[in-house]
């Protein structure tokens, strides 16, 4: 049989096979360190697949070399016939030498370790995966004894290899779920107060006739005071705070209830804030969340852990001293492999380096020398004064307030690379979907590089390219002799169409081109603030906190919608199609009715009009994106969320193409808003269609109030509860794979919610530290 692979592809492969692996495993080392951390600044899926992907390849690279040198290294010991059409071969003493630079690569970057949750939960197989290359090591360096003159380096390597190796394992470990949970469960513990010494005192107090203390913990603190109209938290402040509640609050993420005194304290502190500085408190807590689950910033930032990598760095220079006296002494060393050997040193010497660097500008860093340990009060000075120091890196990682071009609000605004998170605010529009109309952007930002260029650049090119396939397609069924040729193309899109369908990769399409990202306004912000603050001060009572968190749209409602006629679309309907019911009619009042409708002749009210009219569009999009495009989020109250879109879907694609010829967009949208449905008797309940109920709903919103402008700010507010509602039933572990994803607004209500005593956790307390059980 004839070999497929032709002999020169063969000896090419032989002879390059290890160079080429290694080589391929460095660069990839260098493209994570940089780019790493970019997918928590960024919601695009193709970057974040580039870098899964070079995750991925990254630690196969390391694994596959070692693979082709261990057997390169049998094959140089073992006895065979001199063969001189094989290709050089590399020294064996190179390649035992090359092995321990593989654990440095699988020990991979510091700001990055595992790409998912699921990963730090695989830590002891990765122990184990360490001890085998261990002894794959240790095989390859026992075989090039005899001739080896670099087994002094190549110990010193192998243990700062191995250091490397010890720390990603580590790293997996603290962040595992139980390690986690104990953690922050030690953070929660109180021990209460001491009622031996207390009776003691109350008993010896009492012979003396003089009144006892009252019983009190060391934990509890008393409640911060800062009023933000005269104080505005500077950015060690803010980070001081961040560090303090993170290590309160990252119990939420292992569903861990908290102690009522330190919600007080929390929900105390927030009440005086400004809606900034409670937005960069929660950037950075989050943060912190991203940090300890995906880097080895709870390894290396201990004493013991830059002890180890004080060692590892000093160990690879020494041992880049010693082989480069070695290539002067002995001449038989290939110059490219010589070449290829200091690359790997100098590669490994600069991340290092440079990560040593990068520790200190980590959030994790600085909340420690925020908050020192109960040491010497000189410890503690030293520590700020680091801290002051360094403020400029945190000026670096403070989002941006910048002014956009059509409208008239400011911009939320992230640095790119050092951004906490993506500050933008995805959405998903189903009337557009069905019309096949691209998502248009309805903020631009002016005089700003922020970290959307990418993203930017993605999307028209793959604009062009869609636009260049068309034209072709239509030149090619233009051409005569070749319409044959254009109908296999059409068979061909038609296969790959099928393709799609079965490796189920059409929502991952439809992310790309049908789902919006606009950037989140400091006026949005604000509004849902406001709104949650408004209700956190009437949360003292436990049975108001549990109607306020598990309320979606009525407590706005109770008060204005007398008739009941809208509350029936959000009581007697569930959570996914009250949100498709309500999208739908936000989305034909939005288009079909001017911006600037109402009285003309004030300007606060014509302004106040827009604004929540851009609030309702824009919490709209997010919320039907979170139940269609992410649904594990909320997948407690998603239901049958797709099995609805899906049926709206076709119901109006049904009516597109049976009345609606038009192809004017403003047109088709008031034709829709317009239509009756006759059949709507016959369907029953065998149709989970709401387009003809969500019709129905927009009349009833346009005529309900007298005043245009409320009519925005009632549908604004009960977008703003349907979002604290599904942040309170959200599962609390994806928000932690979120801020992996550029992060999403949910979380960052789902925080807020948190802080301000707005969680399904503290129902069964009140504030008083009184258990609140119902008895059946």
């Amino acid at each position: 049989m004839v070999n497929p692979i032709p002999e020169c592809v063969r000896k090419t492969w032989d002879e390059w096979n290890i160079r080429g692996v290694i080589l391929l495993s460095l660069s990839l080392q260098a493209i994570l360190f940089l780019f790493a951390s970019l997918r928590k600044g960024t919601a695009n899926k193709l970057i974040i697949l580039l870098i899964w992907s070079v995750y991925l390849l990254a630690d196969w690279s390391a694994t596959f070399a070692l693979g082709l040198i261990s057997n390169s290294v049998a094959e140089h010991t073992a006895p065979a016939d001199h063969d001189s059409s094989k290709p050089a071969e590399i020294n064996s003493e190179l390649l035992a030498f090359w092995t321990p630079f593989l654990f440095l690569h699988l020990g991979g970057p510091d700001n990055i370790t595992a790409f998912a949750l699921e990963d730090n939960e695989l830590w002891f197989r990765h122990f184990v995966g360490l001890l085998f290359q261990a002894l794959a090591a240790l095989y390859i360096f026992l075989l090039s004894l005899p001739k080896n003159k670099l087994v002094i380096p190549t110990i010193l390597m192998f243990i700062a290899g191995s250091v490397k190796y010890l720390e990603r394992t580590r790293a997996f470990y603290l962040a595992s779920f139980d390690k986690f949970q104990d953690s922050a469960f030690k953070e929660l513990a109180d021990p209460g107060p001491n009622y031996a010494n207390f009776m003691k005192e109350y008993i010896s107090k009492k012979k003396d006739k003089q009144p006892p203390s009252p019983a009190t913990t060391t934990t509890v603190e008393e409640p911060l005071r800062i009023r933000w109209v005269l104080h505005r938290l500077n950015n060690l402040e803010v980070m001081h705070y961040a560090y303090k509640y993170f290590n309160i609050f990252k119990g939420l993420v292992v569903d861990l209830i908290l102690e009522v005194h330190q919600h007080r304290e929390c929900r105390d502190f927030f009440l005086t804030l400004s809606p900034k500085d409670a937005l960069r408190v929660i950037e950075v807590e989050l943060n912190l969340i991203y940090e300890v689950f995906y880097t080895k910033v709870q390894v290396v930032s201990s004493l013991a852990g830059c002890i180890c990598r004080f060692i590892s760095l000093g160990l690879v220079v020494v041992a880049l001293t010693m082989f480069h006296f070695k290539v002067k002494k002995n001449h038989g060393f290939d110059e490219f492999d010589v070449a290829i050997t200091y690359a790997l040193f100098l590669v490994a010497i600069a991340l290092d380096t440079m990560a040593m660097f990068i520790l200190v500008c980590y959030d994790f860093t600085f909340g420690a020398l925020m908050n020192p340990d109960n040491g010497s009060k000189f410890v503690s000075k030293m520590k700020f004064s680091i801290a002051a120091m360094l403020n400029w890196v945190l000026d670096l990682k403070t989002p941006r307030r910048n002014a956009c071009d059509n409208h008239s609000g400011e911009l939320i605004v992230t640095t790119f690379l050092f951004g906490r998170w993506s500050a933008y605010v995805s959405g998903y529009n189903l009337i557009r979907y069905c019309l096949k109309r691209r998502p248009t952007r309805a903020h631009k930002v002016r005089n700003c590089l922020h970290h959307r260029c990418i993203d930017k650049v993605i999307d028209q090119f793959i604009r062009l390219l869609a636009i260049a396939i068309n034209k072709v397609r239509l030149l090619l069924n233009n051409v005569i002799f070749i319409r044959r040729l254009g109908r296999i193309i059409d068979c061909f899109g038609f296969m790959i169409g099928k393709v799609i369908d079965l490796l189920e990769l059409s929502n991952f399409l439809n992310e790309i081109r049908y789902v919006s990202h606009e950037p989140l306004t400091k006026e949005l912000w604000e509004f849902i603030f406001l709104e949650l603050q408004l209700k956190a001060r009437y949360a003292d009572d436990p049975e108001i906190a549990k109607k306020i968190s598990s309320s979606r749209g009525a407590w706005t409602l109770q008060y204005k919608d007398h008739s009941g006629r809208l509350m029936r679309y959000l009581t007697q309907v569930t959570f996914d199609e009250s949100i498709l019911l309500w999208h739908i009619a936000t989305e034909l009042l939005y288009q079909t009715e001017d911006e600037l409708l109402g009285n003309t002749n004030h300007m606060h009210h014509r302004r106040d009009h827009r604004d929540h009219r851009e609030y309702s569009k824009l919490l709209s999009d997010y919320m039907l994106y979170l139940l269609i495009m992410n649904p594990t989020v909320i997948s407690a109250v998603a239901g049958f969320a797709k099995l609805r879109f899906q049926e709206t879907c076709a119901e109006l694609r049904s009516v597109r193409s049976t009345s609606l010829k038009t192809n004017h967009e403003k047109q088709v949208f008031k034709e829709i808003r317009d239509m009756v449905d006759p059949k709507r008797q016959e369907k029953g309940d065998r149709s989970k269609s709401v387009l003809f109920d969500a019709t129905v709903l927009a009349k009833e919103l346009k005529d309900l109030v007298e005043r245009k402008e409320d009519k925005w700010v009632l549908i604004s507010k009960v977008w703003v509860e349907m979002l604290s509602y599904a942040a309170c039933y959200s599962t609390s572990r994806t928000h932690a794979q979120n801020v992996s994803k550029g992060g999403e607004l949910l979380t960052i209500v789902w925080f807020l919610m948190a802080h301000f005593g707005l969680r399904e956790q503290l129902h069964n307390y009140n504030w008083d530290g009184d258990c609140n059980v119902d008895i059946p």
